[in-house]
């Protein structure tokens, strides 16, 4: 493994990034393709297919422990959890096309405002210039929401987003409504860690494949816990 801390924004938020996380890339891609075909995500912000992994995903599930065991002295580290507890884990394809995205899938998203809500993003098969981005709501600041400033993010979200022109995609760097703060590359057997509360986007190259196929498309691990 090599670990390396990192902070985006004025807010100084920690992400952690460990390359060469499992040295088990290849027995991992197998698990992943043992449990295809993934089906639709639920909700509106993933953009494509999302495998949830249960007790019944006997190697799925040993690999979801012992990722959560092996990230477990790095979330200690970087945010100062003493315990975590699982809450979900899937397999999740980026399967949607930029024309036909809803306009939520447009914009940066955040997955909860609990500040123990951490977000394990481990990635197994991804194409070249592909990742995660972090954002600032200009118009706000916000980089992180929380309960408190959820109500002032949410309206100008929505706003913002009947206001992107027609048949934009996936958001690309910076645009008027939100500032890249950083990005992490996406490079197979990497694993990200950071707060779901942070403004985040997946980064979608062009002329990517949305293929429903795990041993085409893009293929990642989507775990989440919440630390205490």
């Amino acid at each position: 493994m090599r670990p390396e801390l990192r902070h985006f924004g004025t807010g100084r938020h920690p992400v952690v990034v460990i390359d060469e996380f499992t040295g088990r890339l290849e027995e991992i891609l197998a698990i992943a393709e043992e449990v295809a075909p993934f089906p639709a995500a639920a909700g509106n912000y993933y953009p494509g297919l999302r495998r949830l992994i249960d007790r019944s995903d006997a190697a799925a599930e040993a690999y979801v422990e012992r990722t959560c065991e092996d990230a477990g002295q790095f979330i200690a580290g970087a945010f100062d959890f003493t315990e975590f507890d699982l809450l979900e884990a899937s397999f999740s394809m980026v399967t949607v096309p930029p024309s036909e995205l809803a306009l939520r899938q447009r914009a940066p998203h955040f997955d909860s405002t609990d500040p123990g809500y951490l977000a394990l993003l481990h990635y197994l098969r991804v194409p070249d210039g592909s990742g995660t981005a972090f954002y600032r709501q200009r118009s706000t600041g916000i980089e992180r929401v929380t309960a408190l400033n959820a109500s002032t993010f949410a309206p100008v979200a929505q706003l913002q987003a009947a206001e992107l022109p027609a048949g934009s995609g996936y958001i690309t760097g910076s645009d008027s409504f939100y500032e890249q703060i950083g990005a992490v590359e996406a490079v197979p057997d990497r694993l990200v860690i950071y707060q779901g509360s942070l403004l985040h986007s997946g980064i979608i190259p062009d002329g990517m494949t949305f293929s429903a196929d795990p041993r085409e498309g893009r293929l990642t691990a989507n775990i989440f816990v919440r630390g205490h």
